[in-house]
């Protein structure tokens, strides 16, 4: 049967971890246990190339492994591997209640930590909005004030030109004698 890529194979193993650490000084009986659950796993899921770093260990068993301290970890551990694609995910098969509840309790806080970031990524699209919208209303007052400009400006145009077709350019002659003429005049009462 060959695997593809998209196979998902789950397993449950206990993985015996005694004889590995018992081998290593005291002070590095820990960081043992976790690397032979990595070998292991890396063994019996068919990791190509025996590559470590495609095993995804959960903090939970990190958690558990780590929990006596450096130099005492469990002698052997229950835990469910996942591999799918190249990658294997393990995790532990049965948890503990106090640790269950720590899982719920984090899972919870990641719920609301989600909540609050679609919070604010609503309010920050609805600033956005507002921005958008009165920057809009800005836009359209600048092209009001500009259209208002330009119509006063063509009517000052039109003005112009109506007043300069409507009256008469008199010579210079015919203003002297209107201005000395006038005045003579009205002074008769004429």
């Amino acid at each position: 049967m060959a695997e593809t890529k998209t196979d998902k194979i789950e397993r449950e193993y206990v993985i015996p971890l005694r004889h590995r650490w018992q081998i290593v000084p005291r002070y590095q009986r820990t960081n043992k246990a976790v690397r032979a659950v990595r070998e292991f796993l890396v063994r019996h899921m068919k990791v190509r190339d025996r590559d470590m770093d495609k095993i995804k260990v959960d903090k939970y068993l990190n958690e558990v492994l780590w929990n006596r301290g450096i130099k005492n970890p469990p002698s052997k551990i229950k835990v469910k591997a996942i591999k799918e694609g190249d990658i294997v995910r393990v995790e532990l098969a049965e948890l503990s209640d106090k640790i269950k509840f720590k899982k719920l309790r984090e899972e919870k806080i990641e719920k609301s930590a989600k909540e609050v970031a679609k919070k604010k990524k609503k309010e920050t699209a609805e600033e956005i909005n507002k921005e958008e919208v009165s920057e809009e209303k800005q836009k359209e007052t600048e092209e009001k004030k500009e259209a208002t400009i330009e119509a006063e400006q063509k009517i000052e145009k039109t003005e112009a030109k109506e007043m300069k077709h409507t009256t008469k350019v008199k010579s210079p002659k015919e203003e002297k004698n209107m201005k000395t003429g006038d005045y003579n005049k009205s002074s008769r009462g004429h």
